[in-house]
Protein backbone atom coordinates (compact mmCIF):
# COMPACT_ATOMS: atom_id res chain seq x y z
CA UNK A 1 0.00 0.00 0.00
CA UNK A 2 1.44 3.67 -0.83
CA UNK A 3 1.69 5.87 1.84
CA UNK A 4 -1.34 8.65 1.53
CA UNK A 5 0.08 10.98 4.31
CA UNK A 6 3.43 12.38 3.47
CA UNK A 7 4.18 13.91 6.73
CA UNK A 8 6.59 16.05 8.76
CA UNK A 9 6.50 15.32 12.47
CA UNK A 10 6.94 18.32 15.07
CA UNK A 11 7.78 16.76 18.28
CA UNK A 12 9.40 16.92 21.91
CA UNK A 13 9.84 13.68 22.80
CA UNK A 14 8.53 12.98 25.65
CA UNK A 15 6.49 9.82 26.13
CA UNK A 16 3.63 10.26 24.69
CA UNK A 17 5.77 11.43 21.28
CA UNK A 18 7.82 8.30 21.41
CA UNK A 19 4.20 6.45 20.94
CA UNK A 20 3.13 9.25 18.20
CA UNK A 21 6.01 8.41 16.64
CA UNK A 22 6.26 4.72 16.05
CA UNK A 23 2.32 4.80 15.51
CA UNK A 24 3.24 7.24 12.32
CA UNK A 25 6.28 4.79 11.52
CA UNK A 26 3.69 1.57 11.85
CA UNK A 27 1.21 2.78 9.92
CA UNK A 28 0.73 1.64 5.98
CA UNK A 29 -0.89 4.88 5.30
CA UNK A 30 1.82 7.42 6.72
CA UNK A 31 5.06 8.11 5.16
CA UNK A 32 7.45 10.13 7.39
CA UNK A 33 9.74 11.90 5.70
CA UNK A 34 11.18 14.16 8.20
CA UNK A 35 10.84 15.02 11.97
CA UNK A 36 11.63 18.25 13.61
CA UNK A 37 12.08 18.72 16.94
CA UNK A 38 11.52 22.03 19.57
CA UNK A 39 11.92 22.25 23.77
CA UNK A 40 9.07 21.52 25.23
CA UNK A 41 8.95 17.79 27.40
CA UNK A 42 12.91 18.42 26.82
CA UNK A 43 15.24 20.42 26.62
CA UNK A 44 15.50 20.71 22.51
CA UNK A 45 18.90 19.01 22.44
CA UNK A 46 17.52 16.11 24.35
CA UNK A 47 14.46 16.38 21.84
CA UNK A 48 16.39 15.62 18.86
CA UNK A 49 18.85 12.94 20.67
CA UNK A 50 15.46 10.91 21.50
CA UNK A 51 14.28 11.55 17.64
CA UNK A 52 17.79 9.75 16.43
CA UNK A 53 17.54 7.00 18.97
CA UNK A 54 13.74 6.30 18.69
CA UNK A 55 14.19 6.18 14.81
CA UNK A 56 17.37 4.12 14.28
CA UNK A 57 16.67 1.59 17.25
CA UNK A 58 12.90 0.70 15.27
CA UNK A 59 15.26 0.27 12.16
CA UNK A 60 14.50 3.64 10.46
CA UNK A 61 16.61 6.37 9.50
CA UNK A 62 14.37 9.55 9.04
CA UNK A 63 16.43 13.35 8.89
CA UNK A 64 15.73 14.92 12.18
CA UNK A 65 16.25 18.95 12.58
CA UNK A 66 16.81 20.76 15.58
CA UNK A 67 14.76 23.39 16.55
CA UNK A 68 13.71 25.90 18.75
CA UNK A 69 15.25 25.72 22.28
CA UNK A 70 13.19 28.59 24.19
CA UNK A 71 9.90 30.19 23.54
CA UNK A 72 9.23 33.34 20.76
CA UNK A 73 8.25 35.77 23.76
CA UNK A 74 7.81 33.82 26.71
CA UNK A 75 10.35 33.15 29.32
CA UNK A 76 11.41 29.61 29.48
CA UNK A 77 11.07 27.19 32.22
CA UNK A 78 12.24 24.02 33.07
CA UNK A 79 11.06 20.63 31.44
CA UNK A 80 8.82 18.82 33.46
CA UNK A 81 11.30 15.60 34.20
CA UNK A 82 8.86 14.59 36.83
CA UNK A 83 6.71 13.34 33.83
CA UNK A 84 8.63 11.96 31.14
CA UNK A 85 11.86 11.87 32.97
CA UNK A 86 15.16 13.44 32.66
CA UNK A 87 16.13 11.69 29.14
CA UNK A 88 11.79 11.98 28.04
CA UNK A 89 12.06 8.21 28.03
CA UNK A 90 11.08 7.68 31.78
CA UNK A 91 15.26 7.41 32.46
CA UNK A 92 16.54 4.85 30.58
CA UNK A 93 19.16 3.02 32.33
CA UNK A 94 21.36 2.68 28.94
CA UNK A 95 21.14 3.42 25.29
CA UNK A 96 22.88 1.54 22.40
CA UNK A 97 24.90 3.32 19.95
CA UNK A 98 23.21 4.57 16.93
CA UNK A 99 24.31 6.65 14.57
CA UNK A 100 23.02 9.70 12.65
CA UNK A 101 23.39 13.84 13.56
CA UNK A 102 20.72 16.24 13.20
CA UNK A 103 20.66 18.58 9.66
CA UNK A 104 22.58 21.29 9.20
CA UNK A 105 19.66 23.79 8.57
CA UNK A 106 16.70 24.50 11.41
CA UNK A 107 13.97 22.96 11.78
CA UNK A 108 11.82 26.09 10.51
CA UNK A 109 14.23 25.84 7.46
CA UNK A 110 13.67 22.16 6.94
CA UNK A 111 10.11 22.93 6.99
CA UNK A 112 10.21 25.59 4.49
CA UNK A 113 12.70 23.81 2.47
CA UNK A 114 10.41 20.77 2.43
CA UNK A 115 7.24 22.42 1.53
CA UNK A 116 8.58 24.46 -1.62
CA UNK A 117 10.06 20.95 -2.66
CA UNK A 118 6.66 19.33 -2.48
CA UNK A 119 3.93 21.95 -2.80
CA UNK A 120 0.61 20.78 -1.69
CA UNK A 121 1.81 17.26 -0.64
CA UNK A 122 2.83 17.76 3.11
CA UNK A 123 1.19 17.50 6.17
CA UNK A 124 2.91 18.44 9.03
CA UNK A 125 1.66 17.07 12.44
CA UNK A 126 2.78 18.72 15.56
CA UNK A 127 2.65 17.57 18.86
CA UNK A 128 4.62 19.83 21.05
CA UNK A 129 4.90 24.10 21.57
CA UNK A 130 4.53 25.61 18.22
CA UNK A 131 7.59 27.84 18.07
CA UNK A 132 9.26 25.98 14.65
CA UNK A 133 6.10 26.58 12.77
CA UNK A 134 5.99 30.09 13.80
CA UNK A 135 9.40 30.87 12.81
CA UNK A 136 8.57 29.02 9.43
CA UNK A 137 5.53 31.53 9.28
CA UNK A 138 8.52 34.17 9.64
CA UNK A 139 10.17 32.55 6.73
CA UNK A 140 8.03 32.09 4.42
CA UNK A 141 4.59 33.62 4.80
CA UNK A 142 2.82 31.69 1.85
CA UNK A 143 3.54 28.26 4.31
CA UNK A 144 -0.24 28.01 4.36
CA UNK A 145 -0.11 27.44 0.99
CA UNK A 146 1.85 25.39 0.86
CA UNK A 147 1.51 22.65 2.94
CA UNK A 148 -1.37 20.14 2.67
CA UNK A 149 -2.81 20.50 5.70
CA UNK A 150 -1.44 21.10 9.68
CA UNK A 151 -2.39 18.43 12.82
CA UNK A 152 -2.06 19.77 16.19
CA UNK A 153 -1.83 18.10 19.81
CA UNK A 154 -2.61 21.21 21.24
CA UNK A 155 -5.06 23.26 23.06
CA UNK A 156 -8.21 22.96 24.70
CA UNK A 157 -11.97 24.08 24.70
CA UNK A 158 -14.71 22.83 27.44
CA UNK A 159 -11.85 20.62 28.89
CA UNK A 160 -9.80 21.68 32.19
CA UNK A 161 -6.13 22.37 31.09
CA UNK A 162 -2.88 20.94 32.34
CA UNK A 163 -0.69 23.48 33.38
CA UNK A 164 -3.63 25.71 34.63
CA UNK A 165 -7.45 25.49 34.40
CA UNK A 166 -7.59 26.72 31.08
CA UNK A 167 -4.74 26.04 28.98
CA UNK A 168 -2.53 23.05 27.90
CA UNK A 169 1.15 22.46 28.10
CA UNK A 170 1.72 22.51 24.26
CA UNK A 171 0.32 26.13 24.05
CA UNK A 172 1.30 27.20 27.45
CA UNK A 173 4.74 26.50 26.85
CA UNK A 174 4.43 29.16 23.70
CA UNK A 175 1.59 31.35 23.32
CA UNK A 176 2.41 33.67 20.56
CA UNK A 177 3.84 31.18 18.45
CA UNK A 178 0.64 29.45 19.03
CA UNK A 179 -1.59 32.42 18.41
CA UNK A 180 0.55 32.68 14.37
CA UNK A 181 -0.08 29.21 14.23
CA UNK A 182 -4.18 29.57 14.84
CA UNK A 183 -4.29 32.77 12.21
CA UNK A 184 -2.17 31.56 9.87
CA UNK A 185 -5.03 30.36 7.57
CA UNK A 186 -3.95 26.52 6.68
CA UNK A 187 -6.04 23.66 6.54
CA UNK A 188 -5.99 23.32 10.49
CA UNK A 189 -6.99 20.46 12.59
CA UNK A 190 -6.83 20.74 16.42
CA UNK A 191 -6.80 17.56 18.88
CA UNK A 192 -6.76 18.72 22.08
CA UNK A 193 -7.61 17.41 25.63
CA UNK A 194 -10.93 18.07 24.94
CA UNK A 195 -10.49 14.40 23.09
CA UNK A 196 -7.11 13.31 24.36
CA UNK A 197 -8.37 12.87 27.81
CA UNK A 198 -11.18 10.52 26.70
CA UNK A 199 -8.29 7.54 25.47
CA UNK A 200 -6.62 5.78 28.49
CA UNK A 201 -4.25 3.30 27.73
CA UNK A 202 -3.54 1.04 30.50
CA UNK A 203 0.51 0.01 30.71
CA UNK A 204 -0.64 -3.25 30.50
CA UNK A 205 -1.40 -2.70 26.59
CA UNK A 206 2.49 -1.93 26.17
CA UNK A 207 3.63 -4.83 28.22
CA UNK A 208 1.49 -6.90 25.71
CA UNK A 209 3.75 -4.97 22.59
CA UNK A 210 7.07 -5.65 24.28
CA UNK A 211 6.12 -9.45 24.34
CA UNK A 212 4.91 -9.90 21.16
CA UNK A 213 7.73 -8.05 19.25
CA UNK A 214 10.87 -9.06 21.73
CA UNK A 215 12.61 -5.94 20.22
CA UNK A 216 14.43 -3.03 21.53
CA UNK A 217 12.15 -0.36 20.13
CA UNK A 218 8.72 -1.90 21.90
CA UNK A 219 11.09 -2.70 25.13
CA UNK A 220 12.07 1.18 25.17
CA UNK A 221 8.64 2.24 24.92
CA UNK A 222 6.77 -0.32 27.72
CA UNK A 223 10.09 1.15 29.95
CA UNK A 224 9.09 5.12 29.11
CA UNK A 225 5.06 4.36 29.42
CA UNK A 226 5.48 2.65 33.22
CA UNK A 227 7.52 6.14 33.97
CA UNK A 228 4.83 8.15 32.23
CA UNK A 229 1.50 5.88 33.93
CA UNK A 230 3.37 6.22 37.32
CA UNK A 231 2.93 9.43 37.28
CA UNK A 232 -0.33 10.17 36.44
CA UNK A 233 -1.11 7.19 38.43
CA UNK A 234 -0.10 9.36 41.31
CA UNK A 235 -1.94 12.19 40.32
CA UNK A 236 -5.41 10.21 39.04
CA UNK A 237 -5.24 7.21 40.79
CA UNK A 238 -8.77 6.14 39.32
CA UNK A 239 -7.15 5.81 35.91
CA UNK A 240 -5.20 2.72 37.11
CA UNK A 241 -1.58 2.45 35.40
CA UNK A 242 -2.34 4.12 32.98
CA UNK A 243 -1.36 7.18 30.85
CA UNK A 244 -3.28 9.40 27.79
CA UNK A 245 -2.78 8.99 24.46
CA UNK A 246 -2.18 12.72 23.57
CA UNK A 247 -0.57 12.59 20.92
CA UNK A 248 -1.27 9.62 19.36
CA UNK A 249 -4.42 11.32 18.62
CA UNK A 250 -3.38 13.74 16.00
CA UNK A 251 -2.05 10.31 13.98
CA UNK A 252 -5.25 9.11 14.61
CA UNK A 253 -7.25 11.82 13.42
CA UNK A 254 -4.99 11.87 10.11
CA UNK A 255 -5.82 8.24 9.71
CA UNK A 256 -9.29 7.80 10.62
CA UNK A 257 -11.27 11.13 11.02
CA UNK A 258 -14.43 8.97 11.09
CA UNK A 259 -13.88 8.41 14.82
CA UNK A 260 -14.05 11.80 15.78
CA UNK A 261 -16.85 14.40 16.13
CA UNK A 262 -15.32 18.22 14.91
CA UNK A 263 -16.42 21.37 14.86
CA UNK A 264 -15.59 24.65 12.98
CA UNK A 265 -14.42 27.86 14.44
CA UNK A 266 -12.51 30.53 15.05
CA UNK A 267 -9.64 29.90 17.89
CA UNK A 268 -7.18 32.57 19.09
CA UNK A 269 -4.72 32.33 22.31
CA UNK A 270 -3.99 34.37 25.48
CA UNK A 271 -0.59 35.55 25.77
CA UNK A 272 -0.46 36.89 29.44
CA UNK A 273 -1.85 37.07 32.58
CA UNK A 274 -3.96 34.23 34.30
CA UNK A 275 -5.21 32.76 31.37
CA UNK A 276 -2.11 32.16 29.46
CA UNK A 277 -2.34 29.75 26.99
CA UNK A 278 -6.03 29.52 26.95
CA UNK A 279 -7.29 28.62 23.87
CA UNK A 280 -10.67 30.29 22.99
CA UNK A 281 -13.00 29.57 20.52
CA UNK A 282 -15.58 31.06 18.85
CA UNK A 283 -18.43 28.38 18.87
CA UNK A 284 -21.19 30.33 17.56
CA UNK A 285 -19.65 32.06 14.81
CA UNK A 286 -22.32 34.55 14.14
CA UNK A 287 -21.88 37.16 16.43
CA UNK A 288 -20.62 40.65 15.68
CA UNK A 289 -17.87 41.02 18.59
CA UNK A 290 -16.40 44.34 19.95
CA UNK A 291 -13.36 43.06 20.91
CA UNK A 292 -10.10 43.35 18.10
CA UNK A 293 -9.44 39.49 16.82
CA UNK A 294 -12.53 37.54 16.32
CA UNK A 295 -13.23 39.36 12.57
CA UNK A 296 -15.67 37.27 10.11
CA UNK A 297 -12.09 37.19 8.09
CA UNK A 298 -9.93 35.57 10.23
CA UNK A 299 -9.39 31.80 9.71
CA UNK A 300 -11.06 29.14 11.50
CA UNK A 301 -9.67 25.53 12.89
CA UNK A 302 -11.54 22.41 13.05
CA UNK A 303 -11.48 21.05 16.49
CA UNK A 304 -11.62 17.70 17.43
CA UNK A 305 -14.77 17.72 20.62
CA UNK A 306 -15.31 14.68 20.78
CA UNK A 307 -14.13 10.62 19.84
CA UNK A 308 -15.12 6.67 19.60
CA UNK A 309 -12.63 6.02 22.97
CA UNK A 310 -12.60 1.70 21.77
CA UNK A 311 -12.46 2.54 18.20
CA UNK A 312 -9.40 5.00 18.85
CA UNK A 313 -7.95 2.15 21.28
CA UNK A 314 -8.11 -0.34 19.05
CA UNK A 315 -6.80 1.40 15.95
CA UNK A 316 -3.50 1.97 18.12
CA UNK A 317 -3.24 -1.21 19.59
CA UNK A 318 -3.48 -3.04 16.46
CA UNK A 319 -1.19 -0.48 14.55
CA UNK A 320 1.49 -0.91 17.06
CA UNK A 321 0.93 -4.59 16.94
CA UNK A 322 1.37 -4.84 13.44
CA UNK A 323 4.47 -6.22 11.58
CA UNK A 324 7.07 -2.68 10.85
CA UNK A 325 9.59 -2.93 12.66
CA UNK A 326 13.05 -3.28 11.16
CA UNK A 327 16.58 -5.04 13.19
CA UNK A 328 18.15 -1.86 14.51
CA UNK A 329 20.57 0.53 12.85
CA UNK A 330 23.55 0.67 15.67
CA UNK A 331 27.46 2.02 15.19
Amino acid sequence: MSAVHKVIFDTDPGVDDAMALYFALAHPAIDVIGITTTFGNVTVQQATENALYLTRIAGVEVPVAQGAAVPLSKKPGPPPDFIHGKDGLGNLASRVNVPGTAEHISAAEFIVSMARQHPGEITLVAVAPLGNLGLALKIEPNLPKLLKRVVLMAGTVTEPGNVSPVAEANVWNDPDAADLVFTAGWDLTMCGLDVTHRVVLPSSLFDALAAKHSHIATDTLQHAVHFYSTFYQAIRPELGHACYGHDVLAFAWLVAPELFKTQMGRVRVARSGEGNGQTMMDRLGTLFYPEPGWEKEKPETRVCMSVDVQACTDLIVNTLSGDWLKPAITR
